[in-house]
């Protein structure tokens, strides 16, 4: 059961519960008119204390198609963490009002230390460059969805893959698949975290590339996952202005990829993908949106213990 369980990080629910997510979730797609008064009477609190449009929008909507409703705030300026309020006494108030609680926050381990002080349980919705895990839920939906499985697949995992929390999410959630290889493609500066290589990949065994170019290993890639070079995670804006525009995907590199590769991004996009490609059925990412709201839906009937 996951009732009354937080969700902090990809690792917190086995695969039989993710596939108990996900086979609600398709339940929902497929008649949701059965479900739009399930969560009847119930809060959820948006604790957003860093921006958010799709995370924030998706849950909400999420929340609101299930019946209940949402309170909470946008950025931490409209709380009273802008007087100092810590996160522990924050999310001790926020249950006394809601049932169910999601959180994105700058600092990594912010939302695990929410969870420890919670009665209510608390979904990570992005801590810092750590970890994304309701992301990975609709990364991991869209990819069932798209291929019929989980394993067996080569996964790119183009961009910035150092501050990408939505990447060392998905590694670490795919990495409990079989028989999945990664080629990691990024330039040296922006390479995915060792902990990411070392306890995810290496630890598992788990055959992996990585390298500096798109074109040279587009063709071999079953799921191309591409991501922005965030700006919020610079301290130096010159570095971030000349990686900014390494990699960018666009008809030309994608007519050398297989006929069924499907492309990903966790959005926002800026011009790491042509728009050019948003043509190619191939290209997954507003679906992988849509997604998203339905695995959100799934996962707080569930933690709700109402499905």
């Amino acid at each position: 059961m996951l009732k009354g369980r937080h969700l902090i990080d990809p690792m917190d629910f086995t695969k039989d519960e993710i596939q108990e997510i996900f086979d609600l979730a398709k339940e929902i797609m497929e008649a949701p008119e059965k479900y739009h008064r399930l969560c009847e009477g119930k809060l959820l609190a948006a604790l957003f204390y860093e921006p958010s449009t799709r995370t924030r929008f998706s849950f909400e909507a999420a929340m609101l198609r299930l019946g209940g409703r949402v309170i909470g705030f946008s950025e931490p300026n409209s709380s009273s963490v802008s007087k100092g309020e810590s996160i522990a006494d924050t999310i001790r108030t926020i249950g006394c009002y809601a049932d169910i609680a999601v959180m994105r926050h700058p600092k990594e381990g912010a939302p695990r230390v929410a969870s420890m002080h919670s009665e209510i349980p608390v979904i990570n919705a992005g801590d810092g460059g750590h970890q994304h895990p309701t992301q990975t839920l609709t990364d991991l939906l869209t990819i069932l969805m798209a291929k019929g499985s989980l394993s067996n697949h080569r996964i790119g995992l183009c961009g910035d893959l150092k501050f990408g929390r939505t990447v060392h999410s998905l590694v670490k959630a795919l990495s409990r698949y079989p028989n999945n290889k990664f080629i990691l493609i990024s330039p040296k500066e922006l390479r995915a975290p060792d902990y990411v290589i070392k306890e995810s990949l290496e630890k598992n065994n788990i055959e992996y590339l990585e390298v500096e170019e798109i074109e040279n290993v587009i063709e071999e890639l079953d799921i191309l996952y591409m991501t922005r070079v965030q700006k919020e995670r610079f301290f130096n804006e010159e570095d971030y202005i000349r990686l900014k525009d390494r990699f960018i995907l666009d008809g030309n590199k994608l007519r050398n990829s297989k006929k069924d590769i499907i492309v990903l991004h966790p959005l926002p996009r800026v011009n790491e993908i042509a728009y050019e490609i948003d043509k190619d059925p191939r290209a997954y990412y507003f679906k992988q949106a849509k997604y998203g709201m339905y695995a959100r839906m799934a996962l707080i009937a569930k933690l709700l213990g109402v499905a």
